[in-house]
């Protein structure tokens, strides 16, 4: 069974950082992208960051470039983000995704799913 589970969202403050992780588990990801996104309330899922696992070649929305910063651990079989100089637009539950297509950018894109951790900062 495939299992994506985040974990490291909180609330913090204007400026601050946050690293969040994704765990997966239940098949093999190194022929996979690995996604975040975000959604804030009453808006749709849009695409963070992308890291090809095998490759490790990343992606960025212009939103988040020179902010934040998607790295994985092949050992620990971990993908993270980890959010610098946080703004309050930044708000929103992240979800970490999989996909077996490699430029995959949109939400239908992806095939497995985590639950989502919640990201508040606060001015």
């Amino acid at each position: 069974q495939v299992q994506l589970v985040e974990s490291g969202g909180g609330l913090v403050q204007v400026g601050g950082s946050l690293r969040l992780s994704c765990v997966a588990s239940g098949r093999t990801f190194s022929g996979y992208t690995m996604g975040w996104f975000r959604q804030a309330p009453g808006m749709e899922r849009e695409f963070v960051a992308r890291i090809r696992w095998s490759s490790g070649i990343t992606s960025y929305a212009d939103s988040v470039k020179g902010r934040f910063t998607v790295f994985r651990d092949n050992a620990e079989n971990t993908v993270y983000l980890q959010m610098n100089s946080l703004k309050p637009d930044d708000t929103a539950v992240y979800y970490c995704g999989a996909a077996s297509k490699v430029y995959a950018v949109r939400p239908d894109e992806y095939e497995y799913w985590g639950q989502g951790t919640q990201v508040t900062v606060s001015s």
